[in-house]
């Protein structure tokens, strides 16, 4: 079981100076929850201890580990914001305030309350990413021990993980967190399947190992051979991850990134020398190759993928990428504060700002919508939902909600672009300006000095930003 001794030995890794205040908080936490337990007969600090060692693993600064100790502290106890303000600081009493607020909001009932909970967590976005951060870790560890709870509670969270925050850990780069939260929802809601696909992941993992182990050997050897410092490791998609492929109708030998190999070098010019030396050994499948790292996802995930077919293990996605962009990809937006240190509030909320584009969508939709529900299903259809790539002319990749038409990716571009817009081609084809975009478009917009949007492409929009824009740009008349 989890002790504090074990979030020491976490901290002593990266933050030994957050040691003295972590006892403190863990401390207090342990007196305040005092004589309460979980369902599951355990003494209630285990859970905030559970959540503090999540959030180590993630590297977390030492405010966001002493807010996760205490973050049930408000909610629970006796304990005030006041005093937890002058014990531990102003900036772990806000922490510890917005997680609160958030820990009180059930999604899946009562709409008008449930759409103002989702609004307050996304725009929560806002004042401080950590204050999510805290309520991924602990839905996290409530998701793990969910066994304690009634089936019906079980399926009600688990439905409301996959909804709101699976997509929301995977807006901010949490891939080990959205991973894990996936399985135990869907060993929930439908667990049949989860044991079908559990026991197929088994045994492939069983079958391929020696043979990806020998890959794995073989790829460190000429790497080193060519003086690349290098990490290789082998891992298979996680139960969801192949639930919902096989859903999209795929079969298992056609899920290309099903088995991958993950090689870690120092430099990005490294990055482009293995891909050539592994490209030289096996074959790729040109249409699976995509290079993240001259056009970074949205939540800040840089890579190379490259897919081969190598004997005796089938397709073998590698991802190339080097030991920084490694651990974004593994540790999130959490990941900055670590390569900047320094305020991590302000080093986090900065970083979310210019490379997280969760930020910029928020202050849109906001900025749009004052009723609840409309901003909330904005919300979904913008942030929560799959997104689709599409390209400028220039080649500059651009994200948009799936179901975007051009209007929304010229408005995303500039203002003045949409604004001026009279037509567009696709892939140097016209198409009406509704058209629905596809991966891998590329788009071109036609436009005319003086121009103005119409009102009706009110109808043909997706994105907050293009509603707002069009809105503010058409003489429409208020009834």
């Amino acid at each position: 079981s989890m002790n504090l001794d074990m979030l020491i030995e976490k901290l002593k890794e990266y933050n030994p100076e957050a040691i003295e205040k972590v006892k403190k908080a863990y401390e207090y936490a342990y007196d305040m929850h005092k004589g309460q337990v979980r369902q599951s007969g355990e003494p209630y600090i285990i859970h905030p201890l559970n959540v503090a060692y999540i959030l180590a693993n993630l590297h977390a600064d030492c405010d966001t580990i002493c807010a996760g100790l205490l973050h049930d502290t408000l909610e629970d106890t006796k304990a005030t914001k006041e005093e937890l303000e002058e014990l531990f600081g102003s900036e772990v009493a806000k922490l510890v305030d917005g997680v609160t607020k958030i820990s009180k909001l059930n999604f899946l009932t009562k709409a008008d309350q449930n759409n103002a909970n989702t609004k307050k967590i996304l725009m929560g976005i806002q004042e401080d990413v950590r204050i999510i951060i805290i309520k991924l870790a602990d839905r996290l560890h409530n998701m793990r021990t969910l066994q304690y709870k009634s089936e019906f509670k079980q399926k009600e969270n688990s439905m409301e993980t996959l909804k709101i925050f699976v997509p929301l850990s995977y807006r901010l780069g949490e891939y080990d967190i959205r991973n894990e939260l996936e399985d135990l929802s869907l060993s929930y809601i439908k667990p049949d399947e989860y044991k079908r696909i559990e026991d197929i992941r088994t045994r492939i993992i069983e079958d391929t190992l020696p043979k990806m182990e020998e890959v794995c050997k073989m790829t460190r050897e000429l790497l080193t051979s060519n003086n690349i410092p290098n990490e290789v490791k082998t891992k298979v998609k996680n139960i969801y991850g192949i639930y919902t492929k096989l859903e999209e109708g795929l079969k298992l030998n056609e899920i290309h990134d099903l088995k991958h190999i993950i090689i870690n070098v120092e430099t990005i010019g490294q990055c482009y020398t293995t891909l050539g030396l592994i490209h030289d050994k096996y074959k790729p499948l040109n249409d699976k190759f995509k290079d993240f790292i001259c056009n970074p996802k949205q939540n800040g995930y840089q890579s190379i993928h490259t897919t081969q077919i190598i004997p005796g293990c089938g397709l073998v996605q590698s991802q190339i990428r080097t030991f920084d962009m490694d651990e974004v990809a593994t540790k999130g937006i959490t990941a900055a504060w670590h390569r900047y240190k320094g305020d991590a509030r302000e080093v986090m909320q900065q970083t979310t700002k210019e490379e997280y584009k969760l930020y910029e969508t928020l202050y849109q939709i906001d900025k749009l919508f004052k009723d609840n529900e409309e901003f909330v299903n904005q919300a979904y259809e913008e942030l929560l939902s799959k997104e689709v790539y599409v390209y400028t002319p220039t080649g500059e990749k651009i994200e948009l909600p799936l179901g975007s038409t051009p209007i929304d990716f010229a408005y995303k571009i500039h203002t003045a672009l949409g604004n001026t817009m009279v037509g567009v081609k696709v892939n140097d084809e016209p198409v009406a300006i509704g058209y629905i975009l596809k991966d891998g478009d590329i788009v071109e917009i036609l436009t005319k000095p003086n121009s103005k949007p119409k009102i009706e492409w009110l109808k043909e929009v997706k994105t907050a930003k293009a509603k707002r824009r069009i809105l503010e740009n058409t003489d429409h008349v208020n009834n």
